[in-house]
């Protein structure tokens, strides 16, 4: 009797997770007392998972009324319509003048790795820049789409904030027409984020080398509670006139997690090339997924297209986003309390994450505390409560000041 041909004797086990495994030591610790500021979801102040009221009443009155049958290659229109006005303003002239083309995607993952593929499809040999540091999936996702990358500075870990000067050189150096992925609002991992000022500054410079801005934006309204201000820096190039992409995110800010809800854009030239644009964007999803789900689509547009819920939302979002504001706040006087030092940098940033200057030492000290988060220091501010935050200031103070 022949033997079995073994086909996948060579394939070696993936690398872990950083972020989940972070959450796998978590688990496994029996301290009541655990803090876990690892993973990037809401928490209210209890530590519990949040539902938005919004997104309950939005539940409540499509349950029952759908069929179950397949969306289209592009998804739910009416929610794509939502996320482009959402996204790119109410009265934009792309958006009234139908010149953007708009799929419904996978969260915001779905959405990057949409846009890879389509720079590698019609644009070969573009390389992609991505910020260091940036949020890991990245490199993943253009890196497996066979997109060449490079990177441009965006951290300055001497003063824990923006590396404005080395950015703008990296830009100016890159060779031109280049793409450049660029975090809208609430930078992952740093909470970093351009002023308006710079925004425009770097804008002008793309201009000048032909660049091509793409936007990660997946804090919309998350960050500062303002949905207009979070996309202050997508205006800011449109009003330079820059063609732009942008994912979207419904995950941190209606709540969605596992919804997988999202939309991928791009700004056209005309209605033709929307068209043309728009089914070769549909030509990868058909690949890749066929056609993207149902019930988060529902639940997006049943919110923004009602002005109920749509202004529920904007409260509720601005709640969320003022709490985790309201936590950096209290952890950095507890840690300026107790240290004496500046820890000002904790309420410069902004944002779900705190990119708090800690060494790789300092976190596995941090985790003989019970206290849970990436080696790279990278807090989740969302983990952080008014029940745990002096006893999180306190460890962080004896870990770095040992």
């Amino acid at each position: 009797m022949s033997s079995v041909v073994d086909f996948w004797s060579h394939v070696e086990e993936a690398p872990r997770d950083p972020i989940l495994g972070v959450t796998e030591k978590f688990l496994a610790d029996a301290n009541p007392d655990k803090i876990n500021l690892g993973v990037g979801a809401y928490r209210d102040d209890e530590g519990k998972p949040v539902v938005l009221d919004c997104v309950r009443e939005a539940e409540r009155r499509i349950m029952g009324s759908k069929f179950m049958e397949y969306l289209p290659m592009g998804g739910f229109k009416e929610f794509c319509d939502h996320s482009l006005r959402l996204a790119y303003g109410e009265t934009n002239p792309l958006v009234s003048g139908n010149k953007i083309a708009a799929v419904q995607s996978l969260s915001g993952t779905g959405s990057c790795r949409l846009m890879a593929d389509f720079m590698h499809k019609f644009k070969p040999g573009a390389k992609v820049y991505i910020t260091v540091p940036t949020w890991s999936n990245h490199h993943n996702i253009w890196g497996d789409a066979l997109v060449e990358k490079e990177t441009f500075r965006y951290y300055k870990p001497e003063t824990r904030g923006l590396d404005f000067e080395g950015m703008m050189a990296d830009i100016a150096a890159a060779d031109g027409g280049s793409f450049f992925l660029l975090h809208a609002c609430a930078h992952n991992p740093t909470g970093v984020d351009p002023t308006a000022d710079q925004w425009k500054e770097v804008s002008k410079l793309m201009k000048e080398k032909g660049h091509f801005p793409f936007f990660d934006m997946a804090y919309q309204g998350f960050a500062s509670g303002d949905c207009v201000r979070d996309a202050q820096a997508i205006d800011i190039f449109l009003q330079d006139g820059h063609m732009v992409g942008c994912s979207q995110s419904y995950a941190k800010n209606m709540g969605l997690y596992g919804q997988r809800i999202g939309c991928f854009s791009l700004t056209c030239n005309s209605e033709e090339e929307k068209v043309a644009v728009e089914s070769q964007m549909k030509r990868i999803a058909r690949a890749t997924y066929s056609n993207p789900p149902l019930h988060g689509a529902l639940l997006v547009s049943t919110v923004l297209g009602d002005p109920e819920l749509k202004a529920l939302w904007y409260k509720e979002v601005k709640g969320m986003a003022d709490r985790i504001i309201d936590m950096r706040s209290v952890l950095r006087d507890e840690l300026e309390r107790l240290s004496g030092d500046s820890w000002k940098h904790v309420t410069d940033q902004i944002g779900m994450f705190c990119f708090t200057g800690m060494t790789a030492d300092h976190v596995a000290a941090l985790q003989g505390k019970s206290i849970y988060m990436t080696s790279n220091g990278r807090i989740s501010m969302a983990g952080v409560n008014t029940k745990n935050v002096k006893r999180l200031a306190q460890a962080m103070h004896e870990v770095t000041s040992a």
